[in-house]
């Protein structure tokens, strides 16, 4: 873990923190889950902890548009001795696959993309997910920004938004876990 974190951290990525990674492991183990999927997959840091919290028999699709990105990731899994059998990387924009991706088949979908096309992600995941799936999406406290409502940059504004429509929607239940950067949980009714 630490040397997939340090390789992510050379290659311009931001791996989640170690107490997010574990709050990952243990909600993907609190619901069981069967069927992951992630979006921005990085190094594999966060990866490596969901796997770490899924049974031998559970599956990570996992996307991301930088194949350099997956090589590294694919090392780290195989390195923590996951089965490729047991992840699924798909080279691509986000945006392109999720569409192709079935519907109603995931337990659970990590966000840890673009803040801007977060809306878009939750509309495919409000498909790809089962009726009490988890919706988790990493960094959204950004930088600790999202409360402060003097912050405009674009990424505050759309991770703050974000919170609010999930927040609001009849669809999902949700909560923001202060942990590391922040993590949006929403439990889609």
């Amino acid at each position: 873990m630490q040397a997939t974190r340090l390789q992510a951290e050379d290659m311009g990525c931001t791996p989640v923190s170690t107490g997010v990674g574990a709050t990952l492991r243990t909600l993907v183990a609190a619901c069981g889950a069967k069927a992951v999927a992630e979006v921005g997959t990085g190094a594999g840091v966060s990866g490596l902890w969901l796997l770490a919290g899924m049974s031998d028999d559970a599956v990570l699709t996992t996307i991301d548009f930088e194949s350099e990105y997956h090589r590294v990731a694919r090392a780290a899994f195989s390195a923590a001795g996951m089965r490729s059998p047991r992840t699924r990387l798909i080279t691509g924009r986000a945006l392109d696959v999720l569409p192709r991706m079935a519907s109603r088949a995931y337990d659970l979908m990590l966000l840890d993309g673009n803040p801007d096309e977060n809306p878009q992600y939750v509309q495919h995941a409000a498909r790809m997910l089962r009726r009490g799936g988890m919706l988790i999406v990493a960094h959204a406290l950004w930088h600790d920004h999202v409360a402060d409502p003097a912050r405009r940059e674009p990424d505050t504004v759309a991770m703050r938004q974000l919170i609010k429509d999930l927040s609001e929607s009849p669809e999902w239940i949700t909560q923001v876990l202060p942990v590391g950067d922040g993590l949006l949980v929403a439990v889609r009714r």
